[in-house]
């Protein structure tokens, strides 16, 4: 008698924004993938991270030791748009100072 086994497809949805999420969790690959290069254990990042599954994380750490390429250019792309996202907020502040500073101006000179 042979053994039948079950194929389960990778724990990892892609949400709206295109963030890899492990799971059903808001816990990102990004995450999981820094902690391991960091010299996390399987154990250890589901220590960090209780909402995670400890079989899933050990399939994304297989997975990932598979796809490095892969993976390390979707982080990459995703630390780019965060830098992007990063400096739109900082512009818009600095467009909220000028704003601020005109509608000053503007009060004080209607109450001269």
């Amino acid at each position: 008698m042979v053994n039948a086994f079950v194929i389960e497809a990778l724990p990892l949805q892609s949400d709206a924004d295109g963030v890899i999420r492990v799971g059903g969790t808001r816990v990102t690959l990004d995450t999981v993938v820094y902690a391991f290069e960091q010299g996390s254990t399987a154990e250890e990042i589901v220590q960090r991270y209780p909402s995670l599954d400890l079989g899933d994380v050990y399939i994304i750490i297989g997975y990932y030791l598979q796809n490095q390429v892969s993976i390390s250019a979707y982080i990459q792309e995703r630390q780019k748009r965060a830098e992007r996202v990063k400096q739109d907020n900082i512009k818009r502040s600095q467009q909220q100072t000028i704003r601020t500073r005109l509608l000053a101006r503007r009060a004080a000179s209607k109450a001269a």
